[in-house]
């Protein structure tokens, strides 16, 4: 069972991030855009719940839940810390679930897939902590010719910054090691 150390606004006036003592995963996220994507999840589809849910993004020890903007976050967050509290710590998670979930983008050839990993190590290193500190991150959908696709996830998918400042920066950067390459959020 986790429990909150910490409960914090985001840059994303309709994301909360809440910061745990224990974690929910070991490095696999869990993304979901609607109650129907978090069918199979039992932590997310008790916050779907909750009126008002939105998003559901958690990782390690910390959970962003956005709202419609129809709720009143000091009710709301009472009511997403019951389920939050009852969820397994990630002690339960099995190995197999963590390695499927860190698999690659398999349809790459070899120079693809070793351009993806130094695009995603500059990602690690230089956008995904701002990302995570403000409740959110951003997945690699896939990497095309010179088209570098990626979904924000959590606070970031419904952030207007995201789309415009933190995209531009993301182009920037990825620029730096491939001058060609254009970021498309999808």
């Amino acid at each position: 069972m986790p429990k909150i150390a910490e409960i914090d606004d985001t840059p994303n006036p309709n994301a909360v991030k809440f910061t745990l003592h224990e974690p929910l995963t070991w490095g696999v996220s869990h993304s979901y855009e609607n109650a129907e994507q978090a069918k199979d999840d039992p932590l997310a589809s008790a916050l779907f719940a909750i009126p008002h849910v939105s998003n559901v993004f958690y990782v390690d020890r910390w959970l962003t839940v956005t709202q419609d903007g129809g709720a009143d976050w000091p009710e709301l967050v009472r009511l997403i810390a019951v389920p939050l509290r009852a969820a397994p710590a990630a002690a339960a998670q099995s190995a197999a679930a963590v390695f499927n979930a860190r698999a690659s983008i398999a349809d790459l050839g070899e120079q693809d897939q070793a351009r993806l990993e130094v695009i995603c190590d500059l990602l690690d290193a230089r956008i995904r902590p701002s990302l995570k500190a403000d409740g959110g991150d951003l997945h690699v959908v896939g990497l095309t010719g010179n088209y570098l696709s990626i979904h924000y996830q959590g606070a970031c998918g419904s952030c207007p910054s995201s789309i415009s400042g933190t995209l531009g920066a993301i182009q920037n950067l990825v620029r730096t090691i491939e001058p060609e390459l254009e970021v498309i959020a999808v």
